[in-house]
């Protein structure tokens, strides 16, 4: 599993990194789901389809962050291959509770190459579930994608 630490990520900067060993770290996948689905459209109500993809990452984060969850975002996953450690392998837009990636558009339509992408990110950090969320659809529902790693034992 990919150690995805990463001390510029955590939100805020400057605190509740204990907030990782909470009762919050025993949400299961399915818990952390809902809270990010149900942040996720209450922020696409109140701002609207359509803004970059880093103002709903700030405001999704803070929200996520004010319920409790411990979140890092733009986390630097090192890719291994023949045996060798790169930095720059790729960025996870937000991290979850140690335990869901999120990947955040604003496009008008989600492509099959988003999907795999998110699923190869869940492969490469041994992560069970992730979700693809485009703040660019008129209905947040129809933009909101839940993407399940079926390799992890």
């Amino acid at each position: 599993m990919a150690d995805l630490s990463n001390e510029n990520g955590v939100f805020p900067k400057d605190s509740h990194e204990g907030t990782k060993d909470t009762e919050d770290t025993k949400l299961n996948e399915n818990e952390i789901g809902r809270v990010i689905i149900d942040t996720a459209i209450d922020l696409h109500r109140k701002l609207g389809p359509g803004l970059l993809e880093s103002v709903y990452e700030v405001i999704l984060i803070k929200y996520l962050f004010q319920k409790g969850l411990y979140v890092q975002r733009q986390v630097s996953i090192p890719i291994k291959f023949e045996g060798e450690l790169f930095d720059e392998g790729f960025r996870v837009d937000i991290f979850v509770q140690g335990k869901v990636i999120i990947e955040l558009k604003s496009i008008e339509k989600v492509t099959n190459a988003h999907k795999k992408q998110l699923l190869t990110y869940l492969k490469l950090t041994d992560i069970k579930v992730g979700y693809l969320l485009n703040f660019g659809t008129e209905l947040m529902k129809n933009g909101i994608f839940r993407i399940i790693n079926c390799e992890i034992n």
